[in-house]
């Protein structure tokens, strides 16, 4: 596949995906894509809380790339006697991003209904309200509906699956995106071009391309994934936070848009294998591949969960900055992208028998 063609299908596939609605527990949308789009390329196997593995059939050590479906976003909790929607999160919310946003209500039987988060206007606010942070128990969410049981003739029910509203988006320049959810349909579709990049090529493991569910939540999924699996190694590919913005610290930035994929070293939930990130280090640079290295105060991936699998699975994070995430609008550099791509593809290559034993050969 030549990079044109990585290229055109990039915007394709980060397009259908970020416009697809799939929060933690309703990743189906999400799902279907991935499983489309590699549905001749291996051997498919779906977990029991829907995570999903496409598997090449070569011989050698397995080696995972994994992704996980859902984005943040919400779950009705209540309709008030007005039909008015109270929601809970799923994942992580700052509610400064939320007021008068519009999300949609995924119904029990497949129909979108399209909603408002309330914003009191100025006009009805005192001064110390305008600078408070209203917590999310206090919003609700505007349907159209007047009464519960008209929200309730539309199909809304409680447990709903509520995401936000926001179009695949290019911005002037024409390599920069905004879309919801490039955390992480960024990692979706990198783990997809992967495999498709890799296709006609014989490699030296056994190349399994996957999704997650229910990450935003805990890494759930990634623990019925791995024994679904079995990896020998992980590479975790992930929409990063971008740090490159007014208010942070620029001599801290680890993620800059432009800056090409990131090597994420550690975070809170995970230490990753120092071989496998120093071999994707020596990757990068001998490839010519734009990358930069973090170590992460914050956060987390599905890498705490594999990492524990069994006797343990080296893992390793590779991410796609992406300012704003967590939020409705967030904005990745296309280029980062590719390098995901390329980097991912070029250390699949290197991941030999002999190679992945020598990560974890301690004596």
């Amino acid at each position: 596949m030549s990079l044109p063609d990585l290229t055109s299908d990039a915007l394709r596939l980060l397009r259908e995906l970020t416009e697809a609605h799939g929060v933690p527990g309703a990743e189906d949308a999400v799902r279907r894509i991935f499983l489309r789009e590699l549905a001749d390329h291996g051997h498919i196997h779906t977990d029991q809380l829907g995570s999903a593995a496409v598997e090449r059939p070569d011989p050698g050590p397995r080696v995972l790339v994994a992704s996980h479906f859902d984005e943040v976003g919400f779950a009705v909790q209540n309709i008030t006697p007005k039909g008015f929607l109270k929601l809970v999160p799923l994942g992580g919310w700052w509610t400064h991003t939320l007021l008068a946003q519009r999300l949609r209500i995924l119904t029990r039987s497949g129909r979108e209904i399209l909603g408002v988060i309330g914003s009191t206007p100025p006009h009805f606010l005192g001064e110390a309200a305008k600078d408070k942070l209203l917590p999310l128990d206090q919003l609700y969410v505007d349907i159209g509906a007047s009464s519960r049981a008209e929200a309730e003739a539309l199909g809304v029910a409680l447990g709903d699956a509520v995401a936000p509203d926001s179009a695949f988006t290019p911005l002037a320049g024409g390599t920069r995106f905004l879309a919801k959810a490039f955390d992480n349909r960024c990692g979706v579709a990198a783990a997809v071009q992967t495999m498709q990049l890799l296709r006609q090529q014989p490699l030296p493991c056994q190349l399994i391309a996957a999704g997650s569910v229910q990450e935003e939540v805990g890494c759930r999924g990634a623990v019925t994934l791995a024994t679904l699996t079995r990896p020998d190694v992980a590479l975790i590919l992930e929409g990063t936070p971008a740090d490159d913005t007014p208010g942070l610290p620029p001599d801290d930035s680890q993620g800059i848009l432009g800056g090409g994929v990131q090597i994420r070293l550690l975070d809170p939930s995970a230490l990753m294998s120092r071989r496998l990130a120093d071999l994707a280090i020596d990757t990068a640079q001998a490839n010519g591949i734009p990358h930069q290295v973090a170590v992460r105060r914050s956060g987390g991936t599905d890498a705490k969960s594999l990492q524990l699998h069994h006797r343990g699975v080296p893992c390793l994070v590779l991410g796609t900055p992406a300012r704003y995430i967590h939020s409705h609008n967030s904005l990745i550099h296309l280029e980062d992208y590719l390098s995901a791509v390329r980097l991912t593809a070029a250390l699949v290559r290197r991941l030999d028998a002999p190679t992945v034993a020598a990560l974890t050969h301690w004596t």
